[in-house]
């Protein structure tokens, strides 16, 4: 497995385009490719194909594993980061609808790991909503509990081994 520093590039990137950002604090300019524009993939795919290097020394090879995302890359598959998982493990009881928010943020970017993640988390997601008042009963405290331990538990996702026979599941709940 190999590893470059290709987050850089980015900053290299000079734009035209009138990009800002607005906050109560004013308004500020990007002279840069910011991380998240829809066409940054596309422009960053041009510098490849125009031959854009990385620099060598940035640069790693031959490692056993990369951390990437909040994930572990390693020969078995893809699993979540060990310290996301004790970030989870030290996750307080929500007590608003805002930490309820936080937590599935957390959870949902992780939900590739869960199956029926939509199900365990509807009782969390109600409490998130305006119109339903805040009370924190015991289906919200099992819907808690279960997607920290299944978070914490989570499988190794890898490709499955071609030799073998194998059933696959469908899960539309996301």
């Amino acid at each position: 497995m190999n590893r470059h520093c290709s987050n850089t590039v980015y900053n290299y990137m000079t734009i035209c385009t009138n990009v800002t950002l607005r906050t109560r604090y004013g308004h500020y300019e990007f002279m840069v490719m910011p991380f998240g524009l829809t066409n940054a993939p596309a422009v960053f795919m041009d510098l490849m194909n125009c031959r854009s290097y990385a620099r060598f020394s940035k640069c790693e090879f031959w490692l056993k594993e990369v951390q990437f995302l909040g994930h572990v890359v390693n020969s078995e598959g893809i699993h979540i980061d060990p310290a996301k998982i004790e970030a989870i493990k030290d996750w307080d009881t929500p007590k608003t609808p805002t930490e309820i928010r936080s937590f599935l943020g957390l959870a949902g970017y992780y939900r590739r790991f869960i199956s029926n993640f939509s199900k365990i988390a509807l009782p969390l997601t109600k409490l998130t909503q305006k119109s339903e008042p805040f009370i924190w009963e015991q289906k919200q405290e099992e819907a808690f509990q279960t997607l920290k331990q299944k978070l914490c538990d989570a499988p190794i996702l890898s490709l499955p081994d071609g030799c073998d026979d194998f059933v696959v599941y469908c899960d539309a709940s996301h």
